[in-house]
């Protein structure tokens, strides 16, 4: 009988940058990338300490990580994210775009101010981003975007929300074409429920949409971005996987 092969997910000699990598999810997927070996760029727009604390964690489990103060929603400080990014590590292999931003209330009252605020983050930033990651990725490296399971959930409130995630479908189908000749894969990630983003008050019901009976962690979500981010995802490009615990 054949043994199955062991994964490991090493990315020694990789260099990650982790967009809205400071807590949550992000700090998840930070974590978790610096474990297995990469040099982690920890970017955030406003939290020090988080971000701080982010970086610490990492080193004190004899990774690599810097913090770097970026705006995602203004093109220069992309660049300058990169900029800071190479001089620190190298030639980078690895980009999650995880930041986002929301507001929750009825599709009738929403706001030009905040239809901009909302998109400049959610599509125009990550636009921007995924394309800086397409000019500067070595060849066989990995993009990997943070949608939301919601746009397969359809719930009310959250139709400025959903609209400016929806863009990203679209873009990763896209640029995984454009990219496929420099074996660099394009990705996204749907998490359902976690623990960071949902009210405690919500949290019952939401468990019970779950065929596990519980929410997830941000660790399950940072799970599957390893995964993504490793060469045994390497036949995988232009999809948008899941992580929602079977809420959708």
């Amino acid at each position: 009988m054949s043994i199955p092969r062991h994964l490991t997910y090493d990315l020694r000699h990789k260099v990650a940058i982790v967009v809205g990598g400071s807590r949550g999810i992000g700090r998840a997927i930070s974590e978790r990338l610096g474990r297995e070996g990469a040099a982690v760029v920890v970017n955030y727009v406003s939290n020090d300490e988080a971000a701080n604390n982010t970086v610490r964690t990492i080193a004190e489990r004899e990774g690599k990580a810097l913090a770097v103060k970026a705006d995602i929603s203004r093109i220069p400080d992309i660049q300058r994210l990169f900029d800071e990014a190479q001089t620190a590590f190298g030639e980078i292999d690895i980009v999650v775009a995880n930041a986002a931003t929301a507001i929750i209330k009825p599709f009738i009252e929403f706001t030009e101010d905040e239809y901009d605020q909302v998109f400049n983050v959610n599509a125009k930033g990550i636009f921007f981003i995924v394309q800086e990651a397409a000019k500067r990725l070595r060849n066989g490296g990995r993009i990997i975007v943070t949608s939301t399971g919601g746009v397969r959930m359809l719930i009310p409130g959250n139709a400025l929300y959903l609209a400016s995630k929806g863009t990203i479908e679209q873009l990763v189908r896209t640029v995984a074409q454009e990219l496929g000749p420099r074996n660099i894969t394009v990705n996204a990630i749907l998490p359902g429920y976690t623990t960071d983003l949902l009210p405690e008050r919500d949290r019952r019901v939401a468990a019970e949409a779950s065929p596990f009976k519980r929410i997830g962690e941000p660790e399950d979500v940072a799970d599957v971005a390893l995964f993504l981010a490793s060469n045994e995802a390497r036949w995988i490009t232009g999809q948008e996987l899941g992580a929602g615990g079977g809420v959708f």
